[in-house]
């Protein structure tokens, strides 16, 4: 087989990210690189800084190179980008970078590193992953005025709300002529794609699955729990809804757990008001974290907006541990497809699941048994990689574009 040469370009990534899509390029890079290709990150860190107002401390060494792009005045830079859709201050290194070096060029989360108009540079077979509903949405989540879910486009009242300048270039068909530069857009869950199409994205998505990479000697850390308990993993913010899990705990024969911190923590703290079976853990270490999946024995997952597909949910059922989760985004389609969790959609139907759960002790396992069969058969590293190929192969041949390494990848 002939190794590939393959380009990442991302707004986001380790250790100048937040959230989950930059560790999925960092995890795809990998594994692209640990079966020979030859694989560059391009990523911008003008974003992460300004809103960060810092420098992350560095990370790990990556074992392919990786391309900051980098300005003097970071907020400047993005809001640039911001304003245009197209790149600014690191065009030209980008032009560079890319050229005509990469037979498949893999965009992610474009919205500080270029916007639409980065899709036109370099060349070779163009992916781009939605990883949230940034093509259709300016603040990325479909959460309207800032307070509740998105059901009809008013952009511009919305994202004054949500204190983030408008995007006039959203209003100049701007992405719909610089899509046509894409051959594949991409998306990790059949809701993600119903979503684009519904909110007016007119170019096909496809279903692209995501994956925990290979762990053939998991680590843990004894997280020193004796009761049993449900867990809660992630950013502490409202629209993660964990407001509407807490108090639903009370007289329950097991604890909430909490592992993650944010904004919203304070308050969440006080609506639990020293509860003796609700726990903060704050930030844990990933061991630590593996510890606590596997021994949990649910993890509820009660977001109050449109995920994509959260790698909370993997590692869940990578573990063998079930989900809880609210029948909204793409749970629906995971649990109905792999009966591992249960789902509800008011404060009513979640107190019934939590209570289901202590009602039933063999509950848990059972479903935690057919959520490790289902991460087994669907998402591991070799399961995702096998399909990201498949879909070059179609995006190659519909484009033109051949490709000598792709019939044996």
């Amino acid at each position: 087989m002939t190794p590939l040469r393959i380009a990442m370009v991302t707004t986001f990534y380790p250790p100048y990210n937040f959230g989950g899509d930059g560790i999925y390029v960092q995890r795809l890079a990998g594994a692209l690189h640990a079966r020979g290709h030859h694989v560059e990150v391009i990523h911008d860190t003008d974003g992460y800084r300004m809103l960060a107002g810092h420098d992350p401390a560095p990370g790990p060494e990556a074992p392919f190179p990786v391309h900051q792009l980098r300005s003097d005045r970071p907020a400047w830079a993005a809001l640039k980008v911001q304003q245009t859709g197209r790149p600014s201050a690191h065009k030209a290194q980008l032009q560079a970078l890319l050229g005509d070096r990469f037979d498949v060029i893999h965009y992610h989360n474009v919205s500080l590193v270029g916007g639409p108009g980065v899709w036109a540079l370099g060349q070779g077979v163009k992916l781009h992953t939605a990883h949230e509903h940034w093509l259709v949405c300016p603040t990325h989540i479909l959460w309207k005025n800032n307070t509740r879910i998105c059901d009809r486009k008013t952009c511009l009242s919305c994202v004054l709300r949500a204190g983030r300048p408008p995007q006039l270039w959203r209003m100049t068909g701007l992405l719909e002529r610089e899509a046509r530069h894409v051959d594949a857009f991409l998306t990790l869950s059949q809701s993600a794609a119903d979503n684009h199409a519904r909110f007016g994205f007119s170019p096909p998505i496809q279903v692209a699955p995501s994956f925990l990479p290979d762990d053939p000697d998991p680590q843990y850390r004894p997280h020193g729990l004796s009761r049993p308990f449900v867990l809660f993993v992630g950013r502490l913010e409202k629209i993660k809804g964990l407001q509407d899990v807490i108090p639903q705990m009370a007289g329950l024969p097991f604890d909430l757990v909490v592992a993650g911190d944010g904004d919203y923590a304070d308050t969440l703290k006080a609506l639990a008001n020293g509860a003796p079976n609700i726990r903060f853990l704050g930030r844990q270490s990933l061991p630590q974290l593996r510890s606590l999946y596997r021994d949990a024995l649910a993890v509820v997952t009660p977001s109050r907006c449109y995920e994509v597909f959260p790698l909370v949910v993997l590692e869940a059922f990578r573990e063998g541990t079930p989900i809880i989760a609210r029948d909204l985004g793409p749970y629906p389609e995971i649990v109905k497809a792999t009966g591992g969790g249960l789902l509800f959609t008011d404060a009513t139907s979640l107190k019934a699941a939590l209570h289901k759960l202590a009602a039933a002790p063999d509950l848990a396992r059972l479903m935690g048994q057919k959520a490790l069969a289902a991460f087994q058969a669907n998402w591991t590293e070799d399961a995702a990689l096998e399909a990201y190929f498949a879909i070059i192969r179609q995006a190659a041949g519909k484009a033109g574009k051949p490709l000598a390494g792709i019939a044996a990848a």
